[in-house]
């Protein structure tokens, strides 16, 4: 049985199955409702009015909103409307550190704000990347496995439902180009350059039909600096474990939603990160307390928090 009960982590009605509309986000959709949410908070409350605004149809522009929300650029405010978050100004504005999403940092930020939410958690997002426990992965293993936590959830979710749900995160990391869909189906999400999940290999399911095996890119990632591993650390911490003291190196590494698990780092990466937390002089806002058992980190006492700037001090890294 798997445990979703770590501290701050929602209760099973809380999940997300839908509200993408079938649809993962496209490369221009961000930065299109940064522009557009700019202009008017209550854009998306009119669809049709948004629909002519964004040149998206109906369920384009649903899929649209949900995006916006779930990967951090925008939060409900008043009822029907949205305000941009800070990281939406910062980022996506016009003056912002990375406006079309050109820097993999952006991508890994984006990534890790859809995969390490605490409200209204993405389930297929917090499934995947934090609970399945082994190394590959085909659609039809993934998709009874779903069937399976839906149901012990309490939830009743249709086939469809969950078969829609995994196709979103499917297709936001592989992708789908091919020479028999129209352009604008052929375009593929930013988030397929972080190439993340990576076909390996085929098998044949159940049914006796070969398929895909997949599995995720678990090693060091040099575009993951230690500003933005910093920045995922402190918001998994405040996020989940915001009246801890101190965090273990397993904690970081394995824990749900971690750094470790949502970047897909082995141990002895992120051990290095941490490690680097002993380094005199460094303003690093953590301080890392080897064991011989298990490491312990704490948080640096008057240490300045990272900021979006901060992550993209460094020359910029091409996606």
């Amino acid at each position: 049985m798997i445990d979703y009960s770590v501290a701050g982590t929602p209760n099973s009605a809380s999940f997300r199955f839908s509200g993408h509309e079938t649809f993962a986000f496209r490369h221009a959709w961000l930065p299109k409702a940064y522009r557009l949410l700019q202009q008017n908070s209550l854009a998306f409350a009119d669809v049709d009015g948004a629909m002519i605004e964004l040149g998206l149809g109906k369920n384009m522009v649903r899929a649209l909103r949900f995006w916006a929300e779930v990967a951090g650029v925008a939060r409900p405010v008043g009822g029907r409307g949205l305000e941009l978050t800070p990281f939406a100004h910062d980022v996506l504005g016009p003056q912002g550190l990375d406006p079309f999403l050109e820097d993999v940092r952006t991508l890994w930020l984006l990534h890790w704000k859809l995969s390490a939410r605490s409200e209204r958690a993405l389930f297929a997002w917090r499934f995947l990347l934090s609970h399945w426990a082994f190394p590959e992965l085909t659609r039809s293993e993934a998709l009874a496995a779903f069937a399976r936590e839906s149901a012990r959830l309490g939830h009743s979710h249709s086939a469809i439902t969950l078969s829609q749900h995994l196709d979103a995160f499917l297709h936001t990391y592989l992708s789908s180009r091919s020479s028999r869909v129209g352009i604008e189906d052929s375009l593929d999400g930013p988030l397929v350059d972080l190439t993340l999940l990576e076909p390996v290999g085929e098998r044949r399911a159940d049914s006796g039909r070969w398929e895909t095996v997949f599995a995720f890119r678990y090693e060091p990632k040099p575009e993951i600096t230690s500003s933005l591993f910093d920045y995922c650390l402190a918001d998994f911490w405040e996020r989940f474990h915001a009246n801890q003291e101190t965090l273990t190196l397993r904690e970081v590494t394995f824990g749900a939603c971690s750094p470790g698990q949502v970047l897909k780092l082995p141990e002895d990466a992120v051990r290095a990160h941490v490690e680097a937390y002993t380094a005199s002089g460094t303003e690093r806002p953590f301080l890392y307390h080897p064991s011989a058992v298990q490491g312990l980190i704490s948080r640096r006492r008057g240490a300045k928090p990272v900021t979006f700037a901060d992550i993209y001090k460094a020359e910029p890294v091409d996606a």
